[in-house]
Order: C-alpha cells, then structure tokens, then sequence
C-alpha cells in the first residue's frame, strides 16, 4: 500500500522538553531528518520510512515522533466529532486492536482535555463500528495504537504516534529518587557539553544515575529503544518490515564495547546509590561503571574530567539556606579539586549559579519537566 492518507508529504512533529527544541533538531538532522522547523516543545521535519524508524529507534532527546492526519479549525464538539469522523481510521486500525487517545487543549473553546479524547475516541470508535460491525477496544495504559490531539488556540491536529511508548521510557528506570532528572533533559545536556567520551565523566550528585545512564547510553551508541518496544509505526498501512529490519540491524552494528573506566558517579545518599546501580544494571555494560555513597566534598581529585550533574533546585528538597550553602562548597571543590576540568552543571535559578563563585562560560535556560532551570558551563584552568 502506498502513503497512507493526510501524509502525502512525510511530516512530522517530534515531541520535546520546552527548552530542548534547538538541541533536538540537531539530533534529528543527525539521524536523518530533513526540512527541520522548530516549534513550541517540538520540531515539525520531514523523513524517509528509513529515516522514521531509525529517529525513533536512535533518538535520545524526543519523547515522541506523531504523524499529522488532519488540522483544522475547531470551535465546538461538533466540530471536533465531524473532523475525527472523517479519517480513514479503518485503513490502520481494526476493532482487534487496542487505542487510546491522549490529548492537550489551550486557549480554545474547548476546555478540558479529557472531555476532547472523549469526543475524538467515540468518533474514532463510531466509524470503524460502521465499517466492521464492532467498535474496538478502548486501552488508556498500554494501547497497540495511540492517537494524539492537540487543541491550541482553536486550531485542532489529529495525529498517529508513530512511537508507542513514549521514548523517554527507555526502561531502565526501576528505581527513583524524589526530583529526578528527565531522560531527555540529561541527553540533551550530554550533547551541549559535546562529552563522546574524551575525558572521564563524573557525576557527583547521581541520584537515581539518569545522567550516568545516558552517558552510557552515548558512549556505547545504543539505541534509546535499546530494550523491547513495540513502535506504534508497527500498524502504519505502509510500515515495510524489511526497511525496519535494516534499519535496526545497521544501528545494532554501531554499538560500541565500554571500557568500564570511563563514567562514574557517586552520591551522599544510600538510597541514590542504591538506584542507581540498579537502574545501571539494566543497561548493558552498566554493571561497569563505578558508583559509590561519597559526599561530593570527600572526593579527593576530579582533574581533566568532564562534571555533569543537577544541583538541587531549593524547591522541593531542603531549605533555601541548605541549598546555597551546597552550591557555595561545590563551588570551592570545583576550584580546589577540579583543574582541567569542565563543569555542566543544571542548577535552581540565576541567584544559586552565583553562589558557586566562579563566573560561567555559558548559562541556558532548560526546564526539568515545569521548574525552569539553568544550565551552566564553568571551565577549570
């Protein structure tokens, strides 16, 4: 079958972190993406059926990549109902398959959003009982096929995610800590610092080990979907099993072996430990990099390394004044400890970066999930 409809052009829209937007639409060019237009928490780009499966299979700094059916203006549920309607649903579902709709709604005449995938799913649900005498089955936690609305200034997109799973569910976060760093957020950070594995890395405030997982997954060029994952472009009319196929096999053939000596981490807390090394236990080679209970004050040198870690933000975890007197004593071990060395350091806000004491090469804004955040480059001499 050839292109299925709404998609004669191939576009996408790769859902990201706000803030992350430039930084993934390097990633996507990288892995093959074309026509790149970055957009709010997000970049429309065009690719290939190779280039679909390899960015969902490769890409570390997205949570999703959707397939725009219809937009269309919208102003009432009728409208709504009537444009879901008219998608040819029964040319990639059937009422054996299990879906959900997943949607988000600002500054429109619709309010709520649950209300919206109601309206959408019945439509959905009503055409493909006229076309096969039964309406499939509805799945809101682990749905075959998910359909994405968006409603924005009264202005609806219909889309097919062609990921499944979001792909920031990389699997291998068994165990948590309270306020830890989104997967993307420390891909993308591990790509502004430019890190391929030059120097050693270090995090001294591992936590549940995200950034140390993501380095490992970096090195070592393993696939975000480097564990099972059931890709939602599996049921695309046009999906080729043989370009996937291809696709998977050349990727597979980059992994690279890990030395073992070339990340590592540690952290105060027992507990951060603990989920660290078990989280790292689930991705190969994980097993190798060392991580230990130390406060950050107790480590003896950390010269010619690359530093990556997320400072606490003073929101969520201790008071204010615990949380400055930590960034002023992370500032001295950086100017004792740490010469030749570069620091990536997500901190709370522009007053805490200037309780470090030393001035920063560079400061982004980046937002862990809503709190805004910033990333600063410190360089030791």
């Amino acid at each position: 079958m050839e292109k299925f409809l709404y998609q004669k052009e191939n576009e996408y829209f790769a859902q990201t972190q706000r803030g992350l937007e430039e930084t993934a639409k390097n990633e996507i060019e990288e892995l093959g993406g074309i026509d790149c237009k970055t957009s709010f928490r997000g970049l429309y780009f065009k690719a290939s059926k190779k280039g679909l499966y390899k960015i969902n299979y490769m890409a570390k700094t997205i949570s999703r990549v959707l397939a725009p059916l219809k937009k269309f203006p919208v102003y009432n549920e009728d409208e709504l109902y009537k444009n879901g309607y008219s998608i040819l649903w029964e040319e990639f579902l059937n009422p054996e398959l299990t879906f959900a709709v997943f949607s988000s709604v600002s500054g429109s005449n619709i309010k709520h959003s649950k209300f919206a995938a109601l309206k959408l799913k019945d439509a959905i649900a009503d055409r493909l009982r006229e076309k096969f005498g039964k309406r499939p089955y509805v799945d809101t936690k682990d749905p075959q096929v998910s359909i994405n609305l968006n409603i924005r200034n009264n202005k609806g997109t219909i889309s097919f995610d062609t990921s499944g799973r979001a792909l920031h569910k990389r699997g291998y976060r068994i165990q948590s800590v309270e306020a830890p760093i989104h997967e993307t957020l420390a891909a993308a950070i591990l790509n502004i610092s430019g890190w391929r594995g030059e120097t050693p890395l270090y995090d001294p405030m591992a936590g549940s080990g995200t950034i140390l997982s993501e380095a490992l997954l970096k090195y070592r060029n393993l696939p975000s979907g480097f564990k099972d994952h059931n890709y939602g472009f599996y049921f695309l009319p046009d999906f080729e099993e043989k370009i996937w196929s291809d696709v998977k096999n050349e990727c597979d053939k980059k992994i690279l072996n890990f030395p073992g000596d070339i990340i590592a981490g540690s952290d105060i807390d027992p507990d951060a430990v603990s989920a660290s090394k078990r989280n790292l236990m689930e991705i190969p080679g994980g097993k190798d990099v060392f991580i230990n209970g130390t406060d950050f004050r107790d480590i003896n040198n950390l010269e010619n390394h690359t530093i990556i870690s997320n400072l606490p933000y003073g929101q969520r975890l201790g008071s204010l004044e615990e949380t400055q007197r930590i960034y002023k004593d992370f500032g001295d071990f950086l100017k004792k400890k740490c010469k030749g060395s570069k620091a990536f350091l997500l901190c709370g806000s522009t007053s805490l970066v200037k309780k470090i004491g030393l001035r920063p090469k560079r400061c982004i804004i980046l937002f862990n999930g809503p709190i805004e955040t910033r990333l600063v480059e410190i360089e030791l001499y």
